[in-house]
């Protein structure tokens, strides 16, 4: 049986046979490559498989749901899986990055503002709350928001209505509010760092995502999943995976988690040969993790600084011609899209001037010369 869901212009896919674990994937995973995000979750473990029902029973539901999960699990996958389930399937899911915005910004990003209400707000114009009326929002990173915002957004969760930065007139909304974040929340309000009342107002549900190490039975089959993915973008027959790979990646911790399988995957096919994916083909992360699954030791994260060598790493393989303007680019268009299209806070983002990067994108074709 094969399922597809497709939210507004948010293509979510996700498919399974009677004789295969379910498989979800993000939208445009292709133009994803760069990201730290998962894009593509199975559920075959037993730990996953419970997940999954768990989904099931909870998504046709109104309750505001938390996600808790490490980098690179899938958070983001799991809430479009419980948004396609629910009757908002078809309206709006609107994704945002909590931590993305200064705090000075993140206010009329999430809840709009009027013309005139700060300096450069030359029109009106609707926040997050607004775009995803109807459907879904994903607050991801919750616990990277300000307590000022944190006080807004707990008013705007118990009224069902947002006000303009810059208006006094109430607006009504119609949103389920999915939650994400890597850290336990319990620990930050305990700390001062989060609102207690907003933390029992977001975790109605609460659903938590095994570490890829801790859910084994997974590994074989997102493998085998972005051999197949990959091996098509490359434009090659068929790949399989020799039994000493297969135990080499049992055997690894996946401090990275789902994303950090994947770029290993990518840069094994573009060096395997015979089209075998062999265990010497397998350049994994020499993080390790303080722990294996079942210490009582926090893990330790995969540094995005490692994330982002074993990306080049790949791109050294294909021999690119102009690789470094490519790279380049690659940078240009994956902040300006993290930054929702924000040529100001793409810029702060990359430490360089909005003249620069307003250059870069119109080379690139981004955005318009005459804007």
């Amino acid at each position: 049986m094969n399922a597809r869901y497709h939210p507004s212009a948010n293509h979510y896919r996700a498919q399974h046979d009677d004789d295969e674990a379910p498989v979800i994937t993000l939208p445009n995973s292709q133009a994803l490559a760069t990201s730290i995000r998962a894009t593509a979750q199975v559920f075959e473990d037993p730990k996953s498989v419970a997940l999954l029902g768990r989904i099931r029973q909870v998504a046709p539901s109104e309750a505001n749901v938390l996600i808790i999960g490490e980098t690179g699990t899938g958070k983001e996958l799991i809430a479009r899986h419980v948004h396609a389930l629910s009757h908002r399937g078809n309206a709006p899911f609107v994704a945002v990055n909590c931590g993305a915005f200064s705090e000075s910004l993140v206010e009329s990003e999430l809840f709009g503002h009027e013309k005139g209400a700060f300096t450069g707000a030359f029109s009106a114009k609707p926040g997050w709350f607004e775009a995803a009326n109807g459907g879904t929002l994903f607050l991801d990173e919750i616990g990277d928001l300000p307590m000022s915002i944190q006080v807004k957004l707990l008013r705007v969760l118990q009224e069902r209505e947002v006000v303009r930065l810059g208006s006094r007139k109430p607006i009504p909304i119609d949103v389920r509010v999915i939650a994400a974040t890597n850290v336990r929340l319990e620990e930050a309000v305990a700390a001062g760092h989060f609102r207690e009342d907003l933390f029992y107002r977001l975790r109605v549900v609460n659903l938590e995502l095994p570490a890829l190490r801790d859910r084994p039975g997974d590994i074989l089959p997102l493998a085998h999943y972005f051999v197949d993915e990959y091996r098509r973008r490359l434009g090659y027959g068929n790949v399989s995976i020799a039994a000493d790979a297969e135990h080499k990646l049992h055997a690894h911790a996946w401090p990275g988690n789902i994303r950090e399988l994947e770029n290993v995957i990518h840069h094994a096919l573009l060096i395997c040969r015979n089209q075998t994916l062999r265990g010497d083909d397998l350049h994994l992360s020499s993080l390790q993790l303080s722990r294996r699954a079942g210490s009582a030791s926090p893990a330790v994260p995969l540094d995005a600084a490692a994330q982002l060598e074993q990306a080049l790493t790949a791109l050294f393989e294909e021999n690119h011609d102009a690789l470094f303007e490519h790279i380049e680019e690659v940078v240009m268009r994956a902040a300006y899209a993290y930054c929702h299209r924000n040529q100001v806070q793409a810029a702060k983002l990359l430490g360089i001037s909005r003249n620069i990067i307003r250059a870069r994108l119109i080379k690139i074709g981004e955005v318009s010369a005459l804007r």
